[in-house]
């Protein structure tokens, strides 16, 4: 009788044992999940404010129409509760639903069909035991004829996707290799900066392709070339996804909430990886010789204050006091203008944008300051904006086409004012 006792005493410890080996185990993989959540930026899309997480509702506008996305909240009714493994699985690497139904691209599909099926287990685990649920019901996605017919998503997904797991690069280092895994899957970072075919396709998938992160255009702005980002160090490039600014720059734009979400959530080591990874590839064309006669012609007329141009005028009044008659703003905090990308792109629409609207940098732990930059729509005419912008193209080194009234007047109207 007690051998029979001492027995079930046993197998009872070695039950619990087992039972808290196996929640141990569970809560590594919510939080591994949790993690890779934040790598794939799901909450920027899937949540908004005032909202439960994950309850969807965002509005994602494209060129088809508005898009709102969905409940990955693991609520039965509302959200994802009721989908397998495999189901989850399916929609984020596939875009097909349970219920054989299509989604859109705006959801990165073509760019999360690389991530492992190790990662794929810890988020599914995650969402479906780490996220609280949610009977949230967002806005129906309609989109106008034919665009509403989902089934053509198949035809699509043949023509424009891969099944392909993702291929280290050969030669390159672990590091490397870590960082390309992110950039190339979980990061999505080519649904933005690579350039879109006439099916709105990305035009490569993976570094294999010289169009890979090459820059597009996203809502009319100009969205820059990652490869290689000569301008910067591996340092400055893991300073600005850490905390949204750096020597050179600060985030505006859609990359506002990359930041704020995403990798301001990373870890140094994944940082330091994409940093490598992004100066591995290389392939920029030669930056523009810097001009330091044009710098000092144009530094040294605003800081006599005579004979200004408007445009000039404008600056000195509305821009000066940060970035300086130099264009070089304060490191770290005023972002350069002289040689900035969003000053020389080919469509101004995002330095008139940000000259209307102002601009705001993301709280993050490393850099908890919401520096904001004003917006002067209020206090500028069309014209002067552009005479403005005109001159931020022409001035110090820079060295941009010019900006009309229109094309501001165009801008602003397309602004969204509650």
């Amino acid at each position: 009788m007690k051998l029979k006792s001492l027995l079930l005493a046993n197998a009872v410890l070695l039950g619990c044992m087992v039972s808290q080996a196996h929640a141990e185990d569970e809560a590594q993989l919510i939080k591994k999940g949790e993690y890779l959540s934040r790598l794939g930026d799901c909450m920027a899309c899937h949540s908004i404010a005032g909202k439960p997480d994950y309850s969807g509702g965002l509005a994602i506008e494209s060129n088809l129409g508005t898009i709102y996305s969905t409940n990955i909240t693991p609520d039965k009714a509302h959200g994802i509760g009721n989908y397998s493994e495999q189901q989850f699985s399916d929609a984020v690497r596939k875009g097909v639903l349970p219920d054989g139904s299509r989604l859109y691209p705006a959801m990165p599909y073509p760019d999360y069909a690389k991530i492992s099926d190790e990662d794929m287990h810890a988020l599914y685990v995650y969402f479906m035991k780490g996220v609280q649920p949610s009977a949230e019901q967002p806005p129906e996605t309609s989109l106008s004829f034919p665009f509403s017919q989902r089934w053509g998503m198949r035809f699509w997904n043949w023509a424009f996707t891969s099944d392909k797991p993702f291929q280290p690069i050969g030669g390159a280092s672990e590091e490397i290799n870590r960082g390309a895994y992110i950039v190339e899957s979980l990061g999505h970072c080519g649904s933005c900066h690579t350039p879109r075919g006439l099916g709105m396709n990305e035009k490569a998938l993976d570094s294999g392709d010289a169009k890979f992160l090459a820059g597009g255009s996203l809502n009319d702005w100009d969205v820059p070339s990652l490869r290689g980002l000569p301008r910067w160090s591996e340092q400055e490039i893991v300073d600005y996804l850490q905390t949204g600014r750096n020597d050179k720059a600060a985030v505006g734009g859609e990359m506002k909430s990359v930041i704020e979400h995403s990798s301001s959530h990373m870890t140094d080591a994944d940082l330091k990886a994409v940093a490598a990874y992004l100066k591995f590839l290389g392939g920029n064309p030669p930056l523009q010789a810097y001009d330091v006669q044009a710098q000092q012609k144009t530094e040294a007329k605003l800081t006599a204050a005579k004979n200004l141009t408007e445009g000039e005028r404008l600056y000195i009044d509305n821009c000066g006091a940060c970035h300086f008659v130099t264009g070089k703003g304060a490191p770290g905090i005023f972002p350069e203008l002289d040689q900035a990308t969003i000053v020389n792109a080919k469509d101004p629409t995002g330095l008139i944008h940000t000259i209307l609207e102002g601009a705001q940098q993301p709280s993050t732990e490393k850099a908890p300051s919401t520096l904001a930059m004003p917006g002067f729509g209020k206090r500028l005419s069309d014209d002067e904006v552009a005479q403005l912008a005109t001159f931020i193209r022409q001035g110090w080194s820079n060295n941009a086409p010019a900006v009309s009234k229109d094309q501001v007047a165009d801008v602003r109207k397309s602004l969204k004012h509650d």
